[in-house]
């Protein structure tokens, strides 16, 4: 079969197609003929290394596939450490998830790894609240226009989107936020501040790191909750200073998808949700771009460049 091959850690240029043995069906397996796979940035980084839990070399890399079964059935599906770049894969049976009729390829693949992680950080980490006001960082990109309708769907009183061009927070705001700002560091606290009336929100939700995680905290309400699920500048993300956080008793999570999808109830349940939500309308994914297998490093690059928008995937 045809697959995507990183032999050494580096950036977009280290994709290669390649010609690679079909998986082997194995217990508790089944095997997805693959006709799209996802394309995140966590991708980016397990290509360079740079990854918490990066698989050895030479590895396939992608962590989502939508197919079909031998038997027919549209399914999509989680692959970790990897292995969805590719025409065939193998899927644990516990990590594979029917997709219903109306929902397609590239809206369930989006709502596998952004969907549930906006799912899980208003969920799990914030635990949003009715009535309460939330800003979603990078609210254009995969998981902010996710986490915009989810924060309204779960009962936010105020959602206020942040992203960095006009374009983007138009197109926010087309999604259903209340309000949208710019995400610049410089003066980003002021404007949440203004937004909300001096008060501040009480979900931050921050997926870029560095500078703009640091301005992002002096926008919090008392009692407010920064869930920092991203580091997109790869800046680093700053230490906290608890004596800052004492002051209006403002708190600092981190958030990985991977540990979250673990626990019980936390993969197949929240994604069946989601599920739902597109098919009755009331969840709406913007369209991204479709790439060729072969131009895996094509889409990397322009993911790198923030030269998209919406679900970014490889079509076998």
């Amino acid at each position: 079969m045809r697959a995507i091959l990183v032999s050494r850690h580096g950036g977009p240029e280290v994709l290669e197609p390649a010609d690679l043995p079909d998986p082997v069906a194995l217990p508790d397996r089944t095997l997805v003929e693959v006709t799209a796979a996802g394309v995140n940035y966590a991708d980016t980084h397990r290509t360079d290394g740079s990854y918490r839990a990066a698989p050895a070399l030479p590895f396939v890399p992608g962590t989502e596939v939508a197919g079909r079964t031998a038997d027919g059935r549209r399914v999509v599906a989680l692959l970790f450490p990897g292995g969805g770049y590719a025409e065939r894969a193998s899927v644990a049976d516990a990590d594979m998830v029917e997709v219903p009729d109306g929902v397609d390829d590239a809206t369930a693949l989006a709502l596998l790894v952004q969907g549930l992680t906006a799912w899980h950080v208003l969920r799990s980490s914030a635990r949003l609240r009715d009535g309460e006001t939330v800003v979603v960082g990078a609210a254009s990109g995969g998981v902010g226009s996710v986490a915009v309708q989810l924060a309204r769907h779960f009962g936010a009183g105020l959602v206020i989107a942040a992203a960095s061009t006009a374009e983007k927070r138009e197109r926010a705001l087309r999604l259903g936020a209340g309000v949208a700002v710019d995400s610049d560091p410089e003066g980003y606290a002021e404007r949440l501040l203004e937004v909300t009336g001096g008060r501040g929100a009480d979900v931050l939700l921050e997926s870029t790191g560095g500078a703009t995680l640091t301005a992002a905290l002096g926008g919090l309400a008392p009692y407010g909750r920064l869930i920092s699920y991203g580091n997109a500048s790869r800046q680093g993300r700053p230490p906290a200073d608890f004596g800052v956080l004492a002051e209006r008793n403002t708190s600092v999570a981190g958030f990985w998808l991977k540990p979250a999808l673990d626990m019980p109830g936390g993969f197949r349940e929240p994604l069946r949700e989601l599920l739902g939500l597109v098919a009755d309308g009331r969840l709406v994914l913007p369209p991204g771009p479709a790439y060729p297998l072969a131009e895996a490093g094509r889409a990397h690059a322009d993911l790198l460049a923030r030269r998209t928008t919406g679900k970014v995937v490889l079509i076998p």
